[in-house]
């Protein structure tokens, strides 16, 4: 509800880390890095939607759910390369600093 509001994930997953079951959270991370605000907002919206899951879970691409506007290309690159090691550290940093259990969720806020 503010633009001077930011947003951040951090993934700590209760189970294996593994390729097939990280389309989700490595399509957030790659659109964090790669697209501007407001198309941020809408493909999160729309990614993070139960049909979306299910779709992904059952074998589709992640670049069918890219929106217009998203730079489609960039997008997919980063997706491609991102590497299962960057969500293992956010696992270790949930577990090991946050001393959260693997899986639990939690809202950290820093503000003014």
């Amino acid at each position: 509800t503010s633009s001077h509001t930011r947003v951040g994930i951090l993934n700590n997953p209760s189970s294996k880390i593994q390729e097939d079951n990280t389309a989700i959270a490595r399509g957030i991370l790659a659109a964090f890095l790669t697209q501007n605000n407001s198309n941020l907002k809408s493909f999160l919206s729309k990614l993070l939607k139960e049909e979306t899951a299910k779709s992904l879970a059952a074998g589709a691409k992640i670049v069918k759910f890219v929106i217009p506007g998203m730079d489609g290309d960039t997008f997919e690159k980063k997706y491609n390369t991102l590497g299962l090691d960057l969500i293992k550290t956010h696992q270790m940093f949930c577990q090991e600093v946050l001393k959260l259990l693997p899986g639990q969720l939690a809202v950290i806020s820093n503000g003014r």
